[in-house]
C-alpha cells in the first residue's frame, strides 16, 4: 500500500524579526530584524533575538494556571492560524486532530521570575504554577487552548525538537491515527538558557556570523512557529524527512558530520531525488566553530556541485526548541509565495579558508520558476543538536 502523502497548509509565526507573518515576509526579505538587539542580562551584556511584538492573547480563564511569556509566544502563533484549525475541527472532528510541538525551555522565564520573588517575598507569587514550566506541557496546553482532543505531546530534543515534531506528525497522519495535526515548535528567552551557553562559550556578545572566519558563536533567541498538516492536498507537501542519532559527543558534533549527512541522504532518498533537484537549503548555521565547520563538509560532500544556502539565526536567534519549525516556516515561504526571496545569508563575509566554500544567498534571489509548469521544486532545511541529534526535512512544490 501506498504511504500516502502529506501537506503543510497554513503557517503562524513570531519571532525577532516580527509578530506575525505580514510582518516577518519584508523583514526577512530585507534581512532587518528589530529584536536581535544587546540586553543586560544577570551576568552581564548578551545579544539576543528577542519578540518585540505584544503579547496580549492569554489563555482564557480555565488555563490561567498555564499562563507564561512561552505559552503567549504559543497562542500568538496559533492565532494566525485559528481560521485553518477551526476548519479541521468542523471537518474531521476534535478527537482526529492531534498537536505535536517541540520545546526546551518551556515556561523556565515564569519559573526564573517566581524564585526571585520568592528570595524577596519569602514565598512564590500566587499566580506561578508548576505547569508554566513543565517542558510536557506545551502541546496539551495547546490542545486545551484549542478544544481539539487528538494525540498531544512535546518533543523535547534540543535543537532538533521541532523538526523532529515533524516526524512524529507525518507518523500520525500516516497511521490513520489524526487527520489533521498542528505542529511546530515555541522557546522564550530565559536567563538558564543564556547562561547555559555562555558558561559553554558559545555565545557571541555581537550579532551572530555563521560561516565566517570570525565566527564566535550563537545569540540565543526566542519565538513560535507551527503549521497545520494534514493529508489534503496543498500547495506544499512535507516530500522527505531524514533522521540520525550519531551520540558522538553531548555538546560537540561528530567532525566530519556523519551523523548530520546520514539525516541529510535519508530526506533524500525519502524524497526520491537527487541532490542536484534542490533549489535551497536553510542551514543550521549556529556561528560556532564546530557546528559550521562539520556542516560544511557535509554539505560540500552532498552537494558537489553546489545548492544555494543560507542560514537565518542571524535573524532571529538560535531558537532552540523553536528553530526547526522556524527555519522550515522560511523554506515553506519560498515555495507557497512568489513575492518570497531566499532568505539571506547575514555575515561579514569573511570566508573561513578551512571550510569548503558553499554558495551563500547574500543578495536577492529567488527560487527560479519558469513558467506555470516548471515541475516540482525542492527546498531543505537542516537541524542538529546536542547528543549528536540529526534532522533533515525536504519540502516540495
Amino acid at each position: 500500500m501506498k504511504t500516502p502523502s502529506v501537506y503543510l497548509h497554513a503557517l503562524g509565526m513570531i519571532n525577532a524579526l516580527g509578530g506575525d507573518i505580514d510582518q516577518i515576509v519584508p523583514a526577512l526579505a530585507a534581512a532587518r530584524a528589530p529584536g536581535m538587539a544587546n540586553v543586560h542580562t544577570g551576568i552581564g551584556d548578551a545579544f539576543v533575538g528577542s519578540v518585540l511584538a505584544p503579547l496580549d492573547l492569554a489563555p482564557r480563564a480555565e488555563l490561567a494556571r498555564y499562563d507564561c511569556r512561552n505559552n503567549r509566544l504559543l497562542l500568538a502563533a496559533l492565532a494566525q492560524i485559528a481560521p485553518a484549525i477551526d476548519a479541521a475541527r468542523e471537518r474531521y472532528g476534535a478527537d482526529r486532530i492531534g498537536v505535536v510541538l517541540g520545546t526546551s525551555t518551556s515556561g523556565i522565564e515564569a519559573a526564573e521570575a517566581a524564585f526571585v520573588y520568592h528570595a524577596q517575598a519569602g514565598e512564590l507569587p500566587v499566580n506561578f504554577n508548576y505547569r508554566q514550566m513543565e517542558i510536557g506541557t506545551a502541546a496539551p496546553f495547546a490542545a486545551a487552548a484549542l478544544g481539539v482532543q487528538g494525540p498531544a505531546f512535546t518533543i523535547s530534543t534540543a535543537c532538533t525538537s521541532s523538526a523532529k515534531a515533524f516526524a512524529s506528525a507525518r507518523r500520525l497522519l500516516q497511521l490513520q491515527l489524526c487527520d489533521a495535526v498542528v505542529v511546530g515548535g515555541v522557546d522564550s528567552l530565559c536567563e538558564l538558557t543564556v547562561q547555559g551557553f555562555a558558561s559553554l562559550e558559545s555565545t557571541s556578545g555581537v550579532r551572530t556570523n555563521p560561516m565566517s572566519v570570525n565566527r564566535r558563536g550563537i545569540n540565543v533567541g526566542e519565538g513560535a512557529a507551527v503549521f497545520l498538516m494534514s493529508r489534503d492536498e496543498a500547495a506544499v507537501r512535507l516530500a522527505g524527512l531524514g533522521e540520525s542519532s550519531d551520540a558522538h559527543h553531548i555538546s560537540s558534533p561528530d567532525p566530519q558530520g556523519a551523523g548530520g549527512e546520514l539525516a541529510l541522504r535519508e530526506a533524500l532518498a525519502d524524497a526520491g531525488i537527487a541532490p542536484s533537484t534542490l533549489g535551497y537549503v536553510n542551514l543550521h548555521a549556529t556561528a560556532t566553530r564546530k557546528n559550521d565547520e562539520m556542516e560544511a563538509k557535509l554539505m560540500a560532500r552532498v552537494f558537489p556541485g553546489g545548492v544555494a544556502t543560507s542560514g537565518t539565526k542571524p535573524l532571529t536567534g538560535h531558537q532552540l526548541g523553536a528553530a526547526g519549525a522556524t527555519e522550515l516556516g522560511f523554506a515553506w515561504l519560498t515555495l507557497a509565495r512568489d513575492d518570497v526571496p531566499l532568505p539571506r545569508h547575514l555575515w561579514d563575509g569573511e570566508a573561513d579558508p578551512a571550510l569548503p566554500a558553499l554558495d551563500l544567498v547574500e543578495s536577492e534571489r529567488f527560487l527560479p520558476r519558469a513558467g506555470k509548469h516548471a515541475g516540482t521544486q525542492y527546498v531543505m532545511s537542516n537541524s542538529f543538536a546536542f547528543g549528536g541529534s540529526n534532522v533533515s526535512l525536504i519540502l516540495a512544490r
